[in-house]
């Protein structure tokens, strides 16, 4: 679905430039985070998190993209698109509904907009959805990762989940920073989100996932930029802006 919806959009928007594709919400939300696209299209059922789930992160976000869902969902999910900011294309979707969402997206983006307009369009939908009931299925769990077998100088180290600080992806590898130091896996950032219990773990940025027990405080830095401090440590982490929602209440 994901390379035919590409291959008709080719043809509907020539002038458009498709800059990332993702196979799962997890990777949808760090490649929205990296690559601050204008419009992103969601599958509405996707493993990880759904297109709804990574709509909520994206409506806490100042510059929110234009979004288009793609749904198999009945009658009542889709009349509550029909007079909102964002679209939505039934699977399969043909080029004449593309050409109309194609249109809207041109005709949106065309009309002056305050920078947050689009952030309070899809908060009002996602409330609309809501208040339907509409609500999808949770993927199957999978049991949250124990230990991390990882290189520490010339050693393999088994570390305790519970004794991780914080993991930051850098180039090839993902460095994973306990009380003992730094030492690094080839686990990369958005298979590593899948696998530890976010409720313990939270991604703050698309290339820092920290544990929770371990913040101490956030602020904000001269830069503007969101920042959270360590408990009984000198670095700082940066919060991202689609990663922000997180902290709202500290």
């Amino acid at each position: 679905m994901r390379h035919y919806l590409a291959a008709q959009l080719a043809h509907a928007w020539p002038a458009l430039r498709i800059v990332g594709q993702a196979a799962n919400g997890v990777e949808a939300l760090r490649l929205i985070d990296e690559l601050a696209p204008d419009i992103v299209f969601l599958d509405i059922q996707m493993p990880g998190l759904t297109g709804l789930d990574v709509a909520r992160r994206l409506s806490g976000a100042a510059h929110a993209p234009q979004i288009v869902f793609v749904t198999a969902h009945d009658h009542y999910a889709v009349a509550a698109f029909e007079h909102a900011a964002c679209d939505y294309l039934l699977k399969p979707a043909s080029a004449e509904r593309l050409a109309r969402t194609v249109a809207r997206l041109q005709a949106q983006r065309s009309a002056p907009a305050r920078p947050d307009d689009q952030a309070a369009a899809l908060r009002a939908l996602l409330g609309t959805l809501g208040t339907l009931g509409v609500a999808l299925a949770p993927p199957a769990p999978v049991a949250p990762l124990q230990w991390i077998r990882a290189a520490h100088g010339e050693q393999t180290r088994l570390i305790a989940i519970d004794d991780v600080i914080y993991f930051q992806s850098n180039d090839k590898y993902t460095s994973v920073f306990t009380d003992d130091g730094e030492s690094l896996i080839r686990t990369p950032m958005r298979q590593l989100r899948e696998q530890v219990d976010e409720q313990r773990f939270w991604q703050i940025h698309r290339s820092t996932i920290v544990a929770a027990r371990c913040v101490a405080s956030t602020h904000t830095d001269f830069r503007g930029r969101l920042m959270v401090s360590l408990k009984g440590r000198a670095e700082q982490l940066v919060v991202s802006r689609n990663y922000a929602e997180l902290f709202r209440q500290m």
